[in-house]
């Protein structure tokens, strides 16, 4: 099994991927030239949610700007468990303190219903952001009448990512429409990121795309393309390889799924009919 990297606020921990290619663009954690790291934390106190001054919130966004000041926080909301405050930080769910005294990381779990509720929490958010990038964004290969949409995060040199594709009729016979949107492992300026801007450009991306996961050369072309904001998204999506494949309630599905158990899982969460919790979070989306 390959192997993945997810950043933490800490550290780098590798876990098992279930069939995931692994980020190995620079940790969003990295040190950086002072300039940029003082442009960075601007950006990321600009983009913070607004909070009331003196409450448990504001007390978590000073605790998470303690740690890193970088970091971007997405969501700020009161936790499952008492006393602590729910925050969505660098594609991440933890714990702080209402004090903001202590900070908990790990999946907050609900024995008796089952439910893990940071990953909850997660599918918010991606349902969020998934609903602010336009489909004319992404590449679309659906069948006539789908039964099931998802999008999945793609990166042209990734192996189950070609593999995924390889299979895209099959997907599309289960009745499912695959909605590409990139994101370049290697990061922003790499080859692998111009690459997957010659596709986004191309005048046909379906064909673009299908060429560049079986190494058939695509031009290069420069236009106004959505490849760096995919890439950031999946960031705060809490992607940690590729592919990436997401329900459109913002379940996470895995890394590469064959096509009849995705199509499987799908019937499953339908028949599930779970509605998204209410969120009473202070968002920074």
């Amino acid at each position: 099994m390959p192997s993945m990297l997810k950043p933490l606020l800490f550290a780098l921990f590798g876990v098992a991927s279930l069939a995931a290619c692994a980020q190995t663009s620079t940790p969003a954690t990295a040190a950086r030239p002072g300039a940029e790291a003082a442009r960075d934390a601007a950006a990321a106190a600009a983009n913070a949610p607004k909070v009331a001054a003196g409450s448990p919130a504001a007390h978590a966004r000073d605790a998470i700007r303690q740690v890193n000041a970088d970091l971007r926080i997405d969501r700020i909301e009161d936790a499952p468990i008492a006393g602590f405050q729910q925050v969505i930080v660098g594609g991440q769910v933890v714990y702080v303190s209402n004090d903001g005294r202590y900070l908990l990381q790990g999946a907050l779990y609900d024995v008796p219903e089952k439910r893990d509720l940071s990953e909850a929490a997660m599918a918010g958010l991606r349902r969020e952001l998934m609903k602010s990038m336009p489909l004319s964004d992404r590449i679309v290969f659906a069948p006539a009448h789908p039964k099931y949409t998802v999008t999945v995060f793609t990166d042209v040199e990734c192996g189950y990512c070609r593999k995924l594709h390889s299979e895209i009729a099959e997907y599309n016979k289960q009745g499912i429409a695959v909605q590409y949107v990139a994101f370049p492992r290697m990061g922003l300026g790499s080859d692998d990121f111009r690459k997957m801007e010659a596709v986004w450009c191309a005048s046909d991306r379906r064909r673009a795309l299908t060429d560049a996961k079986n190494d058939r050369p695509v031009p290069a072309r420069q236009c106004t393309n959505p490849v760096a904001m995919q890439y950031t998204f999946g960031q705060r999506m809490g992607l940690t390889g590729t592919p990436m494949i997401l329900a459109e309630d913002g379940t996470q599905l895995g890394g590469y799924v064959p096509p009849a158990q995705l199509r499987a899982e799908l019937d499953r969460l339908a028949a599930k009919g779970e509605k998204p919790p209410v969120s009473r979070a202070a968002s920074g989306v």
